[in-house]
């Protein structure tokens, strides 16, 4: 084995390693906010993003934007925003100034649940990390997550 190997191993190593603590966090918050309040992370994250927008010019984000923020492709994306709609937690709508742009909004239905489900989403994700800081493995990643954060 190489140096360049070795090092090639611990990386993949680290890359496992994140892996697996975004894969505890998200499974233990899906599993609070189902059981809560009837969400996925993704339906949670999608509502989060959108309640983030602001009216005005520049103040909306087109789907392949949304997408990038709650990391899935446009196809899934739309597929959620159409399930979300129909659960009267979001509206679409035609853009003012380029009718080929579709804004989505979440509705005040949408913001109640959200608002309700955050303190879920945090308790979840502490409750998540402190697990995961107990693993010696795990710990390092937890620490730099907690790091940033700092100001």
């Amino acid at each position: 084995m190489t140096a360049t190997d070795s090092a090639l191993t611990a990386l993949s190593q680290g890359w496992c390693a994140l892996s697996l603590l975004h894969g505890r966090i998200e499974a233990h918050i899906e599993r609070a906010l189902q059981a809560g309040h009837g969400l996925s992370v993704r339906e949670y994250s999608l509502l989060d993003v959108l309640s983030r927008q602001h009216d005005g010019p520049g103040g909306h984000l087109r789907m392949h934007q949304v997408a990038d923020s709650v990391v899935l492709s446009q196809s899934a994306t739309t597929r959620l925003v159409s399930r979300l709609e129909d659960r009267g937690l979001l509206n679409r709508y035609i853009c003012d100034t380029d009718r080929r742009g579709i804004y989505t909004d979440v509705s005040e239905s949408g913001l109640a649940l959200l608002a309700a489900a955050r303190p879920t989403n945090d308790t979840a994700l502490r409750e998540a990390l402190d697990e995961a800081a107990g693993n010696p493995e795990l710990a390092p990643l937890v620490a730099a997550v907690e790091n940033l954060r700092r100001p």
